[in-house]
């Protein structure tokens, strides 16, 4: 047999190999409910969705106005992104963090999240 045919059925068993195993590891992970987060936006989105939110009285008035809701609060918050420029600075005991998201009517937003060591406070919401 020739080198490349090895070479053709040496690749297409490597990557039928790497299909179901990455498919067996994937339905692991979500049955059981494991996240795996490695990039920097990802771990601090993370570790504010996995404490205790607080609502500050200027965010609440901002959610009564109806143009946000708590669910867009909620998608920003777990698909958004950190501006991590305006971000990761002291502030009030705990670290600011800026993430922009959108609302479901498309618009962008900007949440101010303090995270403090045991809970995690929503300071503001503004449109960008």
């Amino acid at each position: 047999m020739k080198f490349k045919f090895k070479l053709a059925y040496y690749l297409l068993g490597l990557m039928l190999g790497v299909y179901f195993v990455t498919q067996f590891l994937q339905s692991k992970a979500e049955a059981s409910g494991v996240e795996f987060c490695y990039f920097p936006n990802c771990r601090v989105l993370q570790d504010i969705r996995k404490k205790p939110f607080d609502i500050d009285s200027i965010a609440q008035a901002t959610l009564n106005e109806k143009w946000v809701t708590l669910d867009d609060v909620k998608k920003t918050l777990k698909y958004g992104d950190v501006d991590f420029s305006k971000s990761n600075k002291p502030y009030k005991r705990g670290k600011i963090y800026i993430i922009e998201g959108k609302t479901a009517q498309n618009e962008p937003i900007a949440l101010t999240v303090i995270n403090f060591e045991n809970r995690a406070v929503l300071e503001k919401i503004k449109k960008e």
